[in-house]
């Protein structure tokens, strides 16, 4: 079942969103893109005559906490949505379920955070560093099972369920893929963001126009060597930048200074080159660097050799040689994946190699070419340089992004497709 087939008057749908947005200090929303992108969900059921019942989580709370309510969210969504939402002060309970059922069509209640409860996520909480085996086991087993309870009730607020949180879509929980199994097939479906997440991360992987470049960055080769070996079966070209080009760099003999290294990765570098070259794949490092005498914006900063990097300096961007040759692969690309900036982007200092990435793959999108960004970093630089607009799809999934890259079945997918 698609949204658009569905007719939700006189439906109650359990929404599951994404609204863990930023907050500041005074608990105002820093940057409420996540709250904007599940609207057309939202109002396509209000619309029909349909009733939402929203749930989200907030943050990574051990339990009740002000911090993380959500009612700090509640005079935002009213605003956006253009009625007053109703809320519920705790997402079980009497008053939940009291007000679900109450609810009149075209009205929408907002649930407290779901994981003010162990069982959204289906961890035990509290338990002693010293815990025995045993104890962690018996205390697993019983929030387990108590998380069953938790997902029916959840379910029994609703008549139909839609998905539409791609961002906690790697994650088996409560409401995130157990809730699923509550709604045959004709009353479960995923949201419009979910659906264009879907057809986006599809497009990428499985219906490629080649030459297919992804750009990999990040600081750790370690936490991207699954998602690395996945794209060697099906890219032309990938560039590997960020702080991970120091391992690979040192990998090869070179000298990096003080830049971010993992010297027990430096066998996994060279295999993974071996791997590239016996796959056919063009395997692009940077071969020079923007490098700073401390890791902050108003050091001192110079251009070298990628491999020549002196003693007490770091690498902190690709140089201008870099730029060139990574945007040329880009340009000549048809289909693009980018995940990871070029450098400490944060710093204004060292944001212009990540910016020329961005620039190249709005050329090559213009050309024809259809550009996936995804990650948190790589979001961020493209809102930052006002590139999004210029790119074919910008991925609010940091986590699932990644893991279905690396060819994983998420959890929050498959329950939909069950």
């Amino acid at each position: 079942m698609t949204i658009d087939q569905f007719n939700f008057a006189g439906k109650k749908a359990f929404v599951r969103v994404d609204f863990n947005v930023p907050l500041d200090e005074n608990f105002n929303i820093t940057d409420d893109t996540r709250m904007r992108a599940a609207l057309p969900t939202l109002k396509k059921i209000l619309a029909d005559g349909g009733s939402a019942i929203i749930g989200s989580h907030l943050g990574r709370p051990k339990g009740v906490t002000e911090k993380f309510s959500l009612k700090h969210i509640l005079k935002h969504l009213d605003e956006l949505l253009g009625i007053e939402v109703q809320f519920a002060n705790d997402c079980m309970g009497e008053e939940a379920a009291a007000k679900a059922a109450a609810l009149q069509p075209g009205e929408a209640l907002l649930l407290e955070n779901l994981r003010f409860y162990a069982e959204e996520e289906g961890k035990p909480r509290g338990l002693a560093d010293d815990a025995t085996d045993e104890e962690k086991a018996a205390a697993k087993k019983a929030v387990k099972e108590s998380q069953k309870e938790f997902t029916k009730k959840l379910a029994s607020y609703a008549d139909c369920y839609v998905n539409d949180a791609f961002g906690t879509a790697h994650r088996a929980h409560a409401s995130t893929a157990l809730i699923a199994k509550y709604f045959d097939k004709d009353h479960k479906m995923f949201g419009y963001l979910m659906e264009k997440e879907v057809k986006a991360v599809d497009k990428v992987l499985n219906d490629i126009h080649r030459p297919f470049t992804a750009i990999m960055g990040g600081s750790k080769v370690s936490s991207k060597i699954e998602i690395i070996e996945n794209l060697l079966n099906k890219v032309d070209n990938l560039i590997i930048t960020g702080g991970m080009t120091y391992t690979f760099t040192k990998a090869q003999g070179g000298k990096i200074g003080l830049s971010i290294c993992e010297d027990d990765k430096l066998d996994l570098a060279l295999d993974l080159m071996q791997k590239a070259k016996e796959k056919g794949v063009n395997l692009v490092l940077a071969t020079d660097a923007k490098i700073a005498d401390s890791f902050s914006n108003d050091a001192n900063t110079k251009f070298c050799k990628v491999n020549e990097i002196p003693d007490g300096w770091e690498g902190l961007d690709i140089g201008p040689e870099s730029e060139k040759a990574f945007a040329e692969v880009i340009k000549g690309s048809k289909t693009i994946l980018w995940n990871g900036p070029t450098g400490v982007f944060e710093f204004e200092n060292f944001t212009h190699g990540s910016r020329s990435v961005g620039e190249a793959i709005v050329e090559a999108t213009k050309n024809g070419a259809f550009s996936l960004v995804g990650g948190g970093d790589s979001v961020a630089c493209v809102n930052k340089f006002g590139l999004a607009s210029g790119v074919s799809y910008v991925s609010t999934g940091g986590g699932a992004l990644l893991e279905a890259i690396e060819g994983k079945v998420l959890p929050g997918i498959a329950a939909i497709n069950e």
